[in-house]
């Protein structure tokens, strides 16, 4: 297997892109991130120097959405690419896998593939197309020889996410989660453990040259079968009702003002949070499922993820 440097290591996707490595890795982070780690804020240049990497993952990112001031997306995502494709250029490095993200698709209803004009919502898109953009620059120096992988995950969901699929089932479990306007959202998703394979695997096979794909289930999931699905697995009750889009916004304004007033965060209910939960990210993964199978379904993938829990929830 490749030798690897791993940027933005100590996070979600970065462990279980560890574990798939066998410790045939150096993880550079600003967090710490036991064995093998060397601190590195990528918002600066990198001045580390090695000899025995060849296959760079570029995982380093702010993207929690809503999260962050507008300027702070940019100065990770944007100045993150630029100092790792130097650092790639200074250490004779000639593979980079980028996790990028649909989000520079934007939000809007009609079916996107890798071939659809990018036209981002937010200032996270923004970024990340922008990186994507400083990625095939550093591709281009050197055609022949570099390889660029850029996958484009929907949401990643797996043990220790701490994110949508966790808050989704934590909101069921509790009976409190409720269809925001409709039931046919369609959600474009991935299962954690199937994006790290494939990650590994297209930095080994793929030639060079730049190789882009949409990392989602095809065909693609509603907010129903989702729920349905992670109902089934772990046994908890299926929500049934639907509420009017302008009555949760209403309330989940009212909610996050008080809690700012009182100053305490109430779990995943943001005015923009609803809203996006309305909105299809509708993605077509038809290129990826024809070069790289999807292992797990999301029936598998969820189940898995139960059993990694002690079936004892989703967390």
């Amino acid at each position: 297997m490749d030798q690897s440097i791993i940027f933005g290591g100590s996070g979600f996707i970065g462990k279980q892109l560890k574990s798939q490595l066998d410790s045939k890795y150096l993880n550079c982070d600003i967090d710490e991130g036991g064995d093998n780690h060397y601190h590195c804020d990528v918002r600066k240049p990198i001045e580390l120097h090695i000899s025995n990497k060849n296959v760079i993952y570029n995982l380093a990112a702010v993207h929690k959405t809503p999260g962050h001031e507008y300027h702070e997306y940019f100065q990770t995502n944007v100045n993150g690419a630029e100092n790792i494709c130097n650092f790639a250029r200074k250490n004779n490095i000639n593979t980079i896998v980028f996790t990028s993200s649909i989000a520079p698709y934007g939000t809007w209803e009609d079916e996107k593939t890798e071939k659809s004009l990018p036209l981002p919502t937010s200032a996270y898109g923004s970024s990340k197309l922008v990186a994507e953009e400083i990625h095939k620059r550093w591709q281009a120096e050197n055609p022949k020889e570099r390889k660029l992988i850029i996958v484009r995950p929907g949401v990643v969901f797996g043990q220790n996410e701490g994110g949508n699929f966790t808050r989704l089932y934590r909101s069921m479990k509790s009976g409190r989660f409720l269809f925001p306007g409709r039931k046919d959202t369609k959600k474009a998703a991935v299962y954690v453990k199937d994006l790290v394979r494939l990650m590994v695997e297209m930095a080994e096979k793929v030639k060079p040259g730049v190789h882009l794909y949409n990392t989602v289930y095809t065909p693609i999931h509603s907010i129903e079968e989702i729920c349905k699905t992670m109902a089934k697995v772990t046994g908890i009750k299926e929500p049934k009702i639907t509420v009017p889009f302008g009555v949760l916004k209403i309330a989940s304004s009212t909610i996050c003002g008080i809690g700012k007033l009182i100053g305490k965060s109430f779990d995943g209910i943001h005015p923009d949070r609803v809203k996006k939960l309305m909105i299809s990210t509708n993605i077509n993964g038809e290129k990826l499922h024809q070069a790289y199978p999807l292992k797990f379904s999301l029936e598998e993938a969820i189940e898995d993820w139960f059993n990694d829990c002690n079936k004892e929830g989703l967390y």
